[in-house]
Order: structure tokens, then sequence, then C-alpha cells
């Protein structure tokens, strides 16, 4: 993230919520800290909701904030890989967090939780 747009934020949480708001970044996120590396066509199948355009919108902005790191091979088909990046890394707890927080959530509303269906 530039240091100028960084200047217009008003508090630490709206910088946090600049770089995880975007509807997929967490998932995305969570995904890449469980397997480490994951291709284009993995991190689609991991978030089938997200469009193909709204994923490569998503981890664009990943790799412009310096959360995610983008590998391009220069082979016949183009071969790339994602993975985080230190600063990602920090995010992690975040993202662990979250999940603590929803699998309460879905205890409190009674419901199973997608997630452990996995």
């Amino acid at each position: 993230m530039e240091k100028k747009k960084a200047l217009t934020f008003h508090c630490s949480v709206e910088a946090t919520m600049a770089v995880l708001g975007g509807k997929y970044k967490a998932i995305i996120i969570w995904h890449l800290n469980r397997a480490g590396l994951m291709r284009y066509n993995e991190i689609q199948k991991a978030v089938p909701q997200a469009t193909a355009k709204m994923l490569s919108q998503q981890l664009k902005e990943l790799e412009n904030d310096g959360i995610v790191r983008r590998k391009l091979y220069p082979v016949v088909p183009p071969k790339t890989e994602y993975s985080l990046t230190e600063l990602g890394k920090t995010l992690v707890p975040i993202i662990d967090e979250m999940c603590v927080w929803g699998d309460e959530y879905f205890r409190r509303l009674g419901i199973p939780n997608p997630c452990e269906e996995e």
C-alpha cells in the first residue's frame, strides 16, 4: 500500500479494513495460510463463490498491498503461484480469530458449521 494512501486513514481499524475488507480477501488469506502455496485454479476451486473477475481483482489488491506474493513462471501455458508474504502472515492471527468467532456464531445459532464438512 502506498504511503500516501495510508495517510488518508482516520484510525488503525480503517487501515486494517482497507486491506481485509474485500469480499473474499480474508478467505483467500485463510486458504493460502493453510496451503502455503497455491496456483490460481486451486484458489478458484477453494473459493467457488467468487467470479473469476472478482477473484483476480482481490488477488491483485492483496498483491498491491504487500499481503500476497505472485510468482509468474514464463512457460506455456502460463503458471502463476500465490503465497503469503511476511506481512501477509501477520494477518493470520486475525483470520484465526475470525474463524473462532464464526464457530461460536454457528454454535449460538444452533446450525452446523459448514467448515467442519471440509
